[in-house]
């Protein structure tokens, strides 16, 4: 399975404190904790790269594309997320990481604003686990605890999901729908909360997991069926063609 970890990054080299938890960057961490995972080839891919690293080859050569993304959603081009949205439509898997609930491809994918209520407090999380059999839970207990978060309430305008995994509560009392699946086309969306810049949380062993069996979870074929993407013109029947036959 190819997997490619795509990150605006912007926050890490213009931060010291950033830079000290993700020196290689977001994309850099999540791309190493993945690498030790057998059956997984992980490149990374970034936005200041000419046409952000998400060439046409590059897209069609990933299964699942992992996307991180807060400061500079404006600063993808619509050419890319168009491409984007078309390969989850035709079977690539697409996981959307806290903040990127924002960004240009997964607005599009959900056809709502995307918004959501939110607070810096460095309080902990629990995310709880709503769905036990469900293969991107594999592995995990009844909760994950992360130590440090920021808050994400509800309500988070996105279609009611196809399927419903995860379920954060806050110290402060919120709650939000943190890990959520939709089916686009032939391809699927895993929505996954946890992941502020600023805490060691995509170094945590449970999130990591996590994101790990979302990737086999979304790993699909690419459709081959006529019609994905155009309207072809059909100039005989199938049936026309057995008669003459």
């Amino acid at each position: 399975m190819t997997i490619t970890v795509w990150n605006e990054f912007r926050h890490e080299p213009a931060s010291d404190a950033i830079r000290s938890i993700y020196p290689n960057g977001i994309h850099g961490a999540i791309a190493e904790h993945l690498s030790k995972y057998d059956g997984f080839s992980v490149r990374t891919a970034t936005l200041d790269e000419p046409e952000h690293g998400l060439t046409q080859d590059v897209l069609d050569a990933t299964d699942v594309l992992i996307w991180w993304s807060h400061i500079a959603h404006g600063d993808v081009t619509d050419a890319v997320a168009e491409r984007v949205q078309t390969a989850v439509q035709q079977g690539m898997g697409l996981i959307v990481l806290h903040s990127s609930h924002f960004s240009k491809p997964f607005k599009r994918l959900m056809g709502t604003t995307c918004g959501l209520s939110w607070r810096e407090d460095d309080k902990h999380e629990r995310l709880w686990v709503v769905d036990p059999t469900h293969p991107i839970a594999a592995g995990i207990d009844r909760y994950i605890e992360v130590p440090e978060a920021e808050m994400y309430g509800e309500f988070f305008d996105v279609p009611t999901p196809d399927e419903l995994v995860f379920i954060s509560w806050f110290a402060g009392g919120e709650v939000f729908r943190s890990g959520m699946v939709w089916k686009r086309g032939y391809g699927k969306i895993f929505y996954f909360r946890p992941g502020h810049e600023t805490y060691p949380i995509y170094h945590q062993p449970q999130i990591v997991q996590v994101i790990a069996n979302a990737c086999r979870y979304l790993n699909n074929d690419r459709a081959t069926v006529t019609g994905i993407g155009s309207c072809p013109h059909q100039t005989e029947s199938p049936e026309s063609l057995r008669v003459r036959a």
